[in-house]
């Protein structure tokens, strides 16, 4: 009997131990993931945010559509000026030696330049990271501020639910509710349907 209760006894204290260990390591292996995932997410969603911005500077608006974005990336150029001769040169200014010249770019070779970015890369643009196929939830259009000025807007996010969601349930439900009680989106994102954020993302 003595015997018995011993085993019992320590099967009880593996059985603690195993409960505490799970407490105090759940949480931390959790942050752990959420950090590397979020960074993913985040980077491609800089991507899409820099995508649009160049999308405006050509057609006065951002784009509520992938499709329309993608191929803006992949086929489109971006307009730049560049001065041929000195402006200063009041000599060369006077002789019409001094001239502007409008040159085009394609825009996979500007605003990814330094990226490095695949046109494979550039089409995968839509999905979220970790997302099992998932889409970012993008939109555009018009929003009137308080001084009647009417400005373009974007917004793109990615909701905790989505890349996070093969984690440990209670712990993805505890970080959406952290989120909403702090009236924040659950989740990542970047600009605003509902005000002028200068296209501000939510981690910045």
């Amino acid at each position: 009997m003595k015997k018995v209760l011993q085993i019992v006894l320590g099967l009880a204290i593996i059985g603690l131990i195993y409960v505490l260990y799970n407490q105090f390591h759940t949480p931390i292996s959790f942050q752990k993931e959420v950090a590397v995932r979020e960074a993913a997410v985040i980077e491609r969603i800089k991507d899409i945010r820099t995508a649009q911005q160049a999308y405006k500077q050509k057609y006065q608006k951002y784009t509520p559509s992938f499709d329309s974005l993608i191929n803006f990336i992949l086929t489109d150029t971006l307009s730049f000026e560049r001065t041929i001769g000195s402006k200063d040169d009041s000599v060369a200014v006077a002789r019409g030696l001094v001239r502007t010249e409008k040159f085009d770019i394609a825009v996979m070779d500007t605003i990814f330049n330094t990226r490095g970015l695949s046109r494979a890369d550039v089409q995968d643009l839509r999905y979220i990271p970790f997302g099992d196929g998932a889409e970012f939830i993008m939109d555009a259009g018009d929003f009137e501020t308080d001084s009647k000025v009417i400005v373009p807007v974007f917004e793109a996010k990615a909701p905790y639910k989505i890349f996070l969601g093969n984690l440990n349930k209670q712990e993805v439900i505890n970080l959406i509710d952290d989120a909403k009680t702090l009236d924040k989106y659950p989740g990542i994102k970047v600009g605003s349907m509902e005000q002028a954020t200068n296209d501000a993302g939510n981690w910045e």
